[in-house]
């Protein structure tokens, strides 16, 4: 794969509304809350989407949901990120997004010569959330995934999702960022990587997190440079830059699972498959289930 692919905003907003409206099928939203009481109970809150038909066939038993991981920028919210979650889950994705910061935490103090500006506390974090959302997960929705997880994250988010595949890159089978600025890429070719680059003069990578041509294109990783602003890359971003993205990503997703040994739905015997699913369809108000695991 070539670095530095221009994205064509208007080919990728047809592709993309061609794609997504091309099934009945909705997506379900919900909000679940956690407790942490290895770390003073600490809330973990997370938002859950998934195609009603591919959880179906989960909780029969006939098929295991491949899981994704959202992890949102810094002061953003885990919500703010749904044009992400419908288009993994629309791909049979069990998308779970984590709310990483707390109004109680401290705040993040930068540092220049500190290990990524002196965010590595706020990444540990970050990881230590993602763990433990895991754990909870596995027993809620058990016919899931959650030995290959797809690490997608914005910003901050893209620093933790690339800091966790370097921590566990046996847990980890795609990456995905969008502008993250310190943490380096992992370039061992364990699994693939795409990100999604801003042209801001306010938001600049650091040295060294990017890496060379030759590199990407030997391992495995797509850069894409975009002409969008660093916090367009969320739900309050403009239309043509979500749309251009969300195109971009399901082909990625699409590509690599077609190519790997492990693919997004494994089943007994051959299923009907309904497609893919519009995600903007209705499915009424989110909610929490009745019995939340709590610690």
């Amino acid at each position: 794969m070539k670095r530095g692919i221009t994205v064509l905003v208007s080919v990728s907003i047809l592709a993309a509304v061609g794609y997504f409206t091309a099934s009945k099928w909705a997506i379900r939203h919900e909000t679940i809350r956690f407790h942490d009481a290895s770390r003073d109970n600490r809330l973990v809150e997370v938002a859950v989407a998934v195609r009603r038909d591919k959880e179906m066939q989960a909780e029969a038993g006939m098929i295991k949901l491949p899981v994704a991981i959202l992890n949102h920028g810094n002061t953003v919210k885990f919500t703010e990120y749904s044009f992400l979650a419908n288009v993994l889950a629309a791909r049979g994705y069990m998308a779970v997004s984590i709310q990483h910061d707390l109004p109680t935490d401290a705040p993040m103090v930068t540092k220049v010569g500190e290990p990524y500006v002196g965010r590595l506390p706020q990444i540990q974090r970050g990881v230590a959330n993602i763990r433990f959302a895991v754990e909870q997960m596995r027993q809620l929705q058990p016919n899931a995934d959650y030995d290959h997880l797809t690490m997608v994250g914005h910003s901050m988010g893209g620093d933790i999702s690339m800091y966790f595949a370097k921590q566990y890159p046996d847990d980890v089978r795609k990456v995905v960022t969008l502008d993250n600025l310190r943490v380096p890429f992992v370039t061992d070719g364990k699994f693939k990587i795409l990100s999604f680059r801003s042209k801001d003069p306010h938001f600049k990578t650091d040295p060294g997190v990017i890496p060379s041509d030759d590199v990407c294109e030997k391992e495995g990783i797509t850069v894409v440079n975009t002409d969008f602003q660093h916090n367009d890359m969320r739900d309050t971003g403009p239309d043509d830059a979500k749309s251009s993205i969300q195109a971009m990503l399901d082909k990625f997703l699409a590509d690599s699972d077609s190519a790997s040994d492990i693919g997004p739905v494994q089943t007994k015997t051959p299923l009907l498959d309904p497609g893919p699913v519009a995600p903007y369809a209705p499915v009424g108000k989110t909610m929490t289930p009745a019995k939340p695991l709590t610690h």
